[in-house]
């Protein structure tokens, strides 16, 4: 036999492989959907009327920060990472930054400050 009808004769049966592994897979996705369908428990809506608050009914609170304790904090904790003395340092200002920042930035920042 030469290469040629070899492989005429093997094709077909490769063929023949592959459609009944797609066959057999697709069996095991109707499967599993119709277990999903009647196995899973049904959850009753509950529609309800979204509740409208009026103006005067908000309380508003304002958070009083003692700002000397705040920078006490801010030293506190500059001295404990630099492995120093509170006494050498002195912070002349502090800016509240946004949290709102996606985890990357964070870790970039994080890493740019444990850098030094």
């Amino acid at each position: 036999m030469t290469l040629m009808e070899k492989l005429s004769q093997g094709l077909p049966i490769a063929v023949i492989g592959y459609v009944m592994v797609f066959v057999v897979l697709a069996i095991l996705w109707g499967a599993i959907e119709l277990m999903r369908v009647f196995l899973t428990p049904k959850k009753p809506k509950i529609v309800e009327e979204p509740k409208t608050i009026q103006p005067e009914n908000i309380d508003v609170v304002e958070e009083e920060v003692d700002e000397g304790e705040l920078v006490a904090v801010l030293t506190a904790a500059i001295a404990a990472s630099l492995n120093t003395s509170t006494y050498n340092l002195k912070i002349k200002s502090f800016k509240r930054i946004d949290t709102k920042n996606n985890v990357w930035s964070n870790a970039s920042r994080n890493d740019a400050i444990n850098k030094f």
